[in-house]
């Protein structure tokens, strides 16, 4: 069953070093190995649980001190005349099935090897859902492991960075260590394809790049000052989101001599509702109260008819008329109501 993911898309690790394999890619090469490398490109990935190593320790004596200062847990393969050839590769699938099946909790496996034979175990775990990071050397490692593999990084591509990030002279040494960290904590995550770069992912990358992290030892408040410092020296470019209010980082490093694209937003048309005609007020019915006649509608004026008529006004009564009808009106009354 696959392992749900954190909620901020942080995975979780078990790496698997096959020393033997490592060791054999070395005999032909000037350097050594260094397990630090490989270690600070996994921990870009998420956060490392479990780390073994298997070999015969007896012919790689120098590099137990360097793996036990990487807190590796060193399993001790005897000599391949006692116990066969592929005795390392059945014990490390053996413990990578184990965590596979035990810990749900980790959803992806990291195997330091290039040996073809590791083949089938990656395609297991990827059929139990869990992601496979592979790292080998390049004269030592399968096309098939390869090409297996949900990731494959050469160990020797590992010091060339996608991103380079120059900083300036003019800021002090302890600044320039913070400044630094801060700036490989950003390529990390520009490696890992993400677009919002929000300042607590920055922050969580930086602790896993070193757990000792602390801005207040570095002269910094709060983690948002430290970005808002970068952001003065030049070295970032800050944003407020919309909604939170936190910062994110949307430029830095060779980012910032680069011309930023502002896309045209598209015009968007307001499906609101359509504007009313404004009405009268209306008084509620019983309380008698008319609107005042500034808010009545006055009535429309009708178009005047050329053709009408002109009214016609009544006859007058004239003064005669008139005492003529007092002298009838007093006569009835006295005949009515007289002795």
């Amino acid at each position: 069953m696959k392992s749900p993911r954190m909620a901020d898309g942080e995975r979780t690790l078990a790496v698997f070093l096959d020393f033997e394999n490592i060791g054999i890619g070395l005999k032909n090469r000037r350097d050594t190995f260094q397990v630090s490398k490989v270690l600070e490109r996994l921990v870009e990935k998420g956060k490392i649980v479990a780390k073994k190593a298997y070999a015969d320790w007896s012919r790689f004596g120098n590099f137990t001190g360097m793996l036990h200062e990487a807190a590796f847990e060193l399993i001790e393969i005897p000599k391949r005349s006692q116990i066969g050839k592929n005795s390392a590769d059945i014990r490390l699938c053996v413990d990578a099935m184990d965590l596979a099946f035990s810990k749900d909790h980790i959803d992806t496996f990291g195997i330091v090897s290039g040996d073809s034979d590791f083949s089938p175990l990656v395609s297991k775990l990827k059929e139990l859902g869990k992601h496979v990071i592979g790292i080998g050397l390049a004269e030592a490692t399968s096309d098939l492991l390869r090409d297996n593999c949900d990731e494959f990084i050469y160990y020797d591509d590992l010091d060339k960075p996608t991103l380079s990030a120059s900083l300036s002279q003019s800021i002090p040494e302890s600044k320039k260590k913070v400044m630094g960290l801060l700036m490989e904590s950003l390529l990390a995550l520009r490696r890992e394809n993400k677009e919002v770069l929000w300042s607590s992912m920055i922050k969580d990358t930086m602790k896993r790049k070193k757990p000792s992290f602390n801005e207040e030892y570095h002269g910094y408040r709060t983690f948002t000052a430290l970005l808002e410092d970068a952001a003065q020296q030049g070295f970032i470019e800050l944003e407020k989101h919309k909604t939170s209010g936190t910062y994110v980082v949307t430029r830095f490093g060779e980012e910032m001599k680069q011309e930023r694209i502002i896309l045209p937003q598209p015009v968007v048309q307001s499906n609101g509702p359509r504007p009313t005609r404004p009405t009268t007020p209306v008084a509620p019915r019983g309380t008698g109260v008319n609107p005042p006649p500034s808010q009545r509608n006055p009535a429309p004026n009708p178009r005047p008819n050329q053709h009408a008529r002109p009214p016609v006004e009544p006859p007058r009564a004239t003064d005669t008329e008139l005492d003529k009808f007092e002298d009838r009106l007093l006569d009835r009354v006295e005949s009515r109501y007289g002795d």
